[in-house]
């Protein structure tokens, strides 16, 4: 799901506008509708603000199609200043190096049981 939409979606879940959300950050409702809409980049404080305000986890409204969260560093001029790439490991990642993991406890038990014969 694009960050768009997911922003879109917790936003109206809320029962906000983006005239209200705008205002919170104190923009315009246009200049927030090109964020929201992709069109203009979203600074990682206005996320940070976004997922305060929003009461939702960064996370819940942003995830890049590659399953990677990144966060765009700008200022408040909307220049360019460099990328926080934060990745998340995807849940079926996580079931793999679990279950890798209890099979290496398990290897490890029966060579600590073999060493002992």
């Amino acid at each position: 799901m694009s960050t768009k939409v997911k922003l879109q979606e917790v936003r109206m879940k809320k029962g906000l506008s983006q005239e209200q959300v705008a205002n919170l950050l104190g923009m315009t409702q246009s200049n927030y509708s090109r964020k929201e809409n992709g069109s203009s980049k979203i600074s990682s404080n206005e996320w940070e603000r976004l997922s305060k305000m929003l009461d939702v986890p960064l996370e819940d409204i942003y995830e890049s199609e590659e399953g990677n969260l990144v966060i765009f560093k700008d200022n408040a001029t909307g220049n360019y200043s460099g990328i926080n790439n934060i990745y998340s490991i995807p849940k079926h990642i996580e079931q793999l190096l679990e279950s890798q993991n209890k099979y290496i406890a398990k290897l490890e038990e029966e060579i600590k049981k073999l060493k002992q014969l």
